[in-house]
């Protein structure tokens, strides 16, 4: 049994069904209702099946029912599904979410139901769910649905497992956040549809901590090319390009983008010109890329002109991020990652702004941090706007919000700052031009500026730059459409004003407030 089964159990009425149907749609796997399966397997009711031959023969049948299901599904189970030992050691704890609701919501929604059993006479429901309640609560993933939607409820199961889909840019592809998950990846790779050869390409870091042993464990090639944003470039590519080829690169066989965001960027533009095109897998290994780069199927290189001016929109058949991984990364890495989290409160979740606030607070090492819903809440903003938007025409721009001027900032530092750091810069710097133009609120700079600095940020431009300069480098900027540079500015903490053309940037930039 893999672990990409989901079961969704609980007492009657606390919308199992309805609720594993959305779900199955979001991830765009094969919905199993249980009940209906047994009733199809024995040719009548689940009513007469109790009635003719009585509970522990259905509890056999379903039992049977259970084990019969094919793999990779979400199942709806019956509300006594797992009181049998056998069945419930069928499936493991981490796979089965059980919803729970009020007595008053349950019978509310039986009676909307047309439910006319006897548990909606003579306090029966009450009495049930008295003695079901131990039983209900042994499951470790619990979910309230009293005040949620069926839509609702799915989204929160999706955030409590971190499994997405990702639809809209040509096939749809799976984004899941697993700890452990390099274990299980030679597991998940033909359940995506990912065939050998597999490939692994990696940068210098990554592939002594990582490379090696994957590449042992999946029986593929290892590709490794020199670490550092010095290194994104066309002539790496060249290099890339010719090793994958000297590696038994084929037409249907997968490669395997191990790392940052750089071999994200890399080994995804290797997929899509290689061969005229191959499957790829993204496996991030930092944080920047897994709430940021590995999501969304933007791949490229570098010029001397200018960050990311050649690549494709080419998506992955399989995000895999794995949070272990990050406890290996150095203290400067997780920062360069935590400015790509921030950027993705300020856009959209005021909830994960604050959990960045807190981080600093704590006095457990990164080395020992379960960085697990961090990621996965980063990711879900991410993935909300990209299904929404896929080709940046709309309101994905928002997603660029200080990296114009971050990737202006890195040009000119010769990418002698870091990525994170440059955007983190460029989100206050951007901030300060939203509020003097009259976008934003008074205050949203220093509030944005705060948070930085609390994770270890930087928030000033580097001395050296000059605003003409700084112009100059925006100028070349990849986001520039008919010679004119757009911005995407806060307006304020959760709302974003895309496409907003700043006239005089150089005078408002040399202002003491940016500068």
């Amino acid at each position: 049994m893999t672990s990409s089964t989901i079961y969704i159990y609980g007492p009657p009425g606390v919308g199992k069904s309805t609720v594993g149907k959305i779900l199955a749609e979001n991830l765009n796997l094969p919905f199993v209702d249980l009940d209906a399966e047994i009733e199809r397997m024995a040719g009548t009711s689940i009513p007469e099946i109790f009635e003719h031959d009585g509970e522990d023969a259905f509890r056999e049948r379903e039992e049977r029912a259970l084990k019969s299901v094919g793999e990779t599904s979400v199942i709806s189970l019956g509300g006594g599904a797992l009181l049998r030992r056998a069945s419930r050691n069928y499936v493991r704890d981490e796979q089965i979410i059980c919803l729970g609701a009020s007595l008053a919501t349950l019978t509310e929604r039986l009676q909307k139901d047309g439910d006319h059993r006897p548990l909606l006479k003579n306090n029966a429901l009450e009495t049930f769910l008295e003695g079901r309640k131990e039983h209900y609560a042994s499951f470790p993933i619990q979910l309230n649905t009293d005040k949620r939607t069926s839509a609702e409820s799915a989204g929160e199961i999706q955030k409590r497992l971190g499994r997405f889909y990702l639809r809209g840019m040509g096939q749809g592809y799976a984004a899941r956040v697993e700890n452990g998950g390099l274990e299980n990846l030679g597991e998940l790779l033909p359940e995506h549809g990912c065939q050998p050869p597999y490939i692994i390409v990696a940068d210098s870091d990554v592939a002594p901590i990582y490379g090696e042993n994957l590449s042992k464990n999946l029986n593929a090639a290892l590709v490794v090319f020199e670490a550092g944003e010095k290194n994104k470039n066309i002539e790496t590519m060249t290099q890339l390009w010719r090793d994958l080829i000297s590696a038994g690169m084929e037409r249907g066989g997968t490669i395997l983008a191990l790392g940052g965001g750089i071999t994200n960027d890399m080994a995804g533009f290797a997929a899509a010109s290689i061969m005229r095109g191959a499957a790829w897998v993204s496996i991030p290994t930092s944080l920047l890329s897994m709430v940021d780069a590995s999501l969304g199927g933007k791949t490229g290189a570098n010029l001397p002109e200018g960050k990311n001016l050649v690549g494709a929109f080419y998506p992955p058949k399989l995000v895999l991020a794995d949070p272990k991984a990050l406890q290996t990364l150095p203290e400067a890495e997780i920062r360069n990652g935590l400015a790509e989290v921030v950027k993705h409160g300020v856009i959209d979740d005021p909830e994960l702004l604050a959990l960045c606030k807190k981080i600093h607070e704590g006095t457990q090492s990164h080395t020992n941090m379960d960085w697990t819903d961090l990621v996965i809440r980063a990711m879900s903003v991410k993935i909300r706007i990209i299904e929404e938007d896929p080709y940046e025409i709309g309101i994905r721009a928002a997603l660029n919000f200080g990296h114009t001027i971050g990737h202006g900032i890195e040009s000119l530092t010769n990418y002698g700052i870091r990525h994170g750091e440059a955007v983190g810069i460029g989100m206050v710097a951007e901030a300060r031009i939203a509020e003097q133009i009259g976008i934003a609120e008074s205050g949203l700079a220093g509030e944005i500026a705060e948070t930085l600095v609390a994770l270890g940020l930087p928030t000033e431009i580097p001395n050296g730059i000059s605003a003409p300069a700084l112009v100059a480098a925006i100028q070349s900027d990849k986001k520039k459409s008919k010679g004119v540079v757009k911005f995407a500015l806060p307006v304020r903490i959760g709302e974003m004003k895309v496409g907003v053309v700043v006239d005089e940037l150089e005078k408002l930039l040399d202002k003491g407030s940016v500068f």
